[in-house]
């Protein structure tokens, strides 16, 4: 057994929190990706760098879970994580950091659009390629988590319609999946992207003025 084995086998030993059970690795996970939207709703760009290690833990979680377009998304998500570092300090047209904005009627048509899109691919690839038992659902989570990510890394306010909604259903997928901490943690996600639509909302209503960047 070599040491990335070994130390795998450690982080998901069973962890018993309360009444439910969790692992070590998803344990950690957890807290990472609540930094890393609380980070996300001061917009700090340190926020960037939580979402990459909680990528790369979460994507052995989903692993062992089965959850393969999550697993692949996280990958994604780290991809993604690094342009938008680099579009939050560096971004608009005067290389300064980005402020907030909104998606105009045409984005938002391809931005839905897109989600659609991706979920039939993503579900055909899932249900062809993998032993996936909730193909349609994993598909179409993974494509909305897609669309909110780049959204976020452009400082698009609609980023937060897509979480809200893509965290409720996750909340079901999780519970389902029997991954109580991670259902949980996407209960909290919801009310932080109420709170970031909110705080989002005001500074985009005064001219992209932006909150505390450190």
């Amino acid at each position: 057994m070599n040491a990335l084995t070994l130390l795998l086998s450690y982080a998901n030993m069973p962890l018993h929190l309360a009444v439910f059970a969790t692992t070590p690795l998803e344990l950690l996970s957890f807290l990472l990706s609540v930094a890393t939207v609380w980070l996300n709703i001061r917009q700090s760009h340190w926020g960037w760098l939580f979402a990459i290690i909680s990528s790369a833990t979460y994507g052995l979680v989903f692993y062992g879970s089965r959850l393969y377009g999550d697993m692949g998304l996280q990958l994604v998500f780290i991809t993604v994580s690094i342009f938008g570092w680099y579009q939050w300090l560096h971004g608009d047209d005067r290389h300064e950091k980005l402020p907030v904005t909104a998606l105009d009627a045409r984005g938002r048509w391809i931005a839905g659009a897109a989600w659609l899109a991706g979920f039939g691919v993503l579900a055909w690839f899932l249900k062809t390629y993998t032993d996936t038992d909730v193909p349609s659902s994993d598909g179409f989570l993974t494509a909305g988590s897609l669309i909110g990510q780049l959204l976020l890394s452009r400082k698009k306010i609609e980023n937060w319609h897509v979480w809200i909604i893509v965290d409720i259903l996750y909340v079901a997928l999780y519970l389902h999946k029997h991954l109580i901490l991670t259902a949980i943690l996407y209960g909290v996600f919801v009310g932080m992207a109420i709170i970031g639509l909110r705080a989002w909302s005001g500074d985009a209503g005064t001219g992209g003025r932006r909150l505390a960047m450190e």
